[in-house]
Formats: C-alpha cells, structure tokens, sequence
C-alpha cells in the first residue's frame, strides 16, 4: 500500500502527517510507525499524526511517538496539525479539534505559518525536591541550571525520566535557563527517548512553573528559546490555576512524498 505523506516543523519538531479522512490507513500498527519515524530507514521524525474526521469537531488529531505508541498531547504536533488542516482546505483561520486531551481550540495566520494553540488549563503544580512537576496534556519535570548550553541533557534527562518515581510511566524532562527577555529551554522526551529541538507541552509547562517560582500573577507573557527557534506562551494566573493558556509559535510545511509500506 502507497501512503501519501506530508512532513511539518514547528520550531524544529517535526512530524510525519497524514490525512486519514477515509480511514484509507490502519494506524494500530506501532512497527510500522516506528519504522515510518526512524531518520535512517524512514521518513524520520520526532512523532507520526493523522487527521480524521470528527462529529461536533473540524477534525481528530490522532498522534503517536516515534516510538510507535499512542502518545499523550504534543502541542506542537497540535499547531502543525492545525497548519496541515488549513493547508488541506479543512479550516480556515479558527478550528476546533479533539485530541487525546480533550478539545482545543486555535487559531492560525491567513499565511498558514504561525499557530496560536490553547491548552488545558493546570490547577495542580507539585514539586520533586527543586523541580516542579506538572501536566500540560504530557506530565513534566521543570528544573532551573545554569550553563544550559554545556549541559548534557541526553544523559541528565534519561536518568530523571528512568528514575525509581518516573520509570513507569515516564516524564518529559525541561531543563531551564533565565535569558534576559524569557527562557532557553532543553527537553529529553519520553516516546522520544531523547533530547527534542523542541516541546510544545514543555515549554508550556516551563513558563507556568516559572510564573509561580517567580510569584507572578495576572496575564503572563513568557518568551522562550528553544534549539530549534523561538516560542512564546501567553496565560493568565490567579496564584492558584493557569487560565486561557496559548502556545504560539512556527508551523511549516517542509515536504511531502509517498512511502510505499
């Protein structure tokens, strides 16, 4: 069978798409998507989509690791896929969709590049000694260093999202680094199982964790620079849950072809 594909990037994460509309591909299939992820032997990317059809929404993103496993929500494989419905005529500038999360709404610029993407809101922020964790659609571990850009987050990462409290189920893990006008964020993923260019739900998860390390309340607007460029997340906080939370940032059409599998 002949899939038509599409690849995406949004700040250097990037997906393999796929429009499923008709049911056309069994998706139930983690070797086959594992394989489809690998950057030797396949396509390559950080996680693999489909778009489906959905009553009561413009459409499902349904999203799986580069492991081949169901995965929880990836936020900007959720901006691509926004992109990705925009560039197939789905949407225009609005769209409602489900994901595994739960619905979410977006919006998108009329160049189709830029996507603004509401998460769910966080009511409970806990700490693990000095790090923060908490859940922004994905679980996370949030942790202020220094010298993030000599820092080795492969292995740093690996050992917290392996660790006796984290094994089972697995952590995103974010290291974090003040910069003048925001944060430089590194993230080692789960599913991945290794340091991403970037994370949507940890980025997310970094700047709400910084907006109570730092006691700030009201509207936030949070900058953050990641390996592969630059996102910003906007939310309110009232000391007690984070409201109306938008990750926002680049969601680009790098190529599509047809894999034979």
């Amino acid at each position: 069978m002949k899939i038509r594909f599409y690849k995406y990037q949004g700040a250097g994460n990037d997906f393999i798409l796929v429009d499923n509309r008709e049911n056309i591909v069994d998706h139930n299939n983690p070797k086959l998507i594992a394989s489809l992820c690998d950057r030797r032997f396949g396509i390559g990317g950080d996680g693999m989509m489909f778009l489906q059809n959905k009553e009561g929404f413009d459409f499902e993103m349904v999203y799986y690791n580069a492991d081949g496993q169901p995965s929880s929500m990836c936020g900007n494989g959720g901006r691509c896929i926004v992109a990705f419905a925009k560039f197939l005529g789905v949407i225009d500038t609005e769209t409602e969709f489900l994901a595994v999360d739960g619905p979410h709404y977006a919006k998108i610029s009329s160049e189709g590049d830029w996507v603004s993407l509401q998460m769910i809101d966080v009511k409970e922020l806990k700490t693990d000694l000095d790090a923060y964790v908490l859940n922004t659609g994905s679980p996370h571990y949030v942790k202020l260093v220094d010298d993030l850009a000599h820092r080795d987050v492969f292995h740093e990462g690996k050992a917290i999202r392996n660790n006796a409290t984290y094994r089972e189920k697995g952590i995103n893990v974010n290291f974090v680094e003040p910069t003048d006008d925001g944060y430089f964020v590194r993230t080692f993923e789960r599913g991945v199982e290794d340091e991403t260019f970037a994370c949507g739900t940890g980025v997310t998860a970094v700047a709400l964790a910084m907006a109570s390390h730092n006691q700030q309340t009201g509207h936030i607007d949070t900058p953050i620079k990641v390996l592969g460029g630059n996102l910003n997340i906007r939310f309110d906080y009232d000391g007690k849950v984070f409201t109306d939370i938008f990750l926002e940032g680049p969601a680009v059409q790098v190529f599509d072809g047809v894999v034979e599998v």
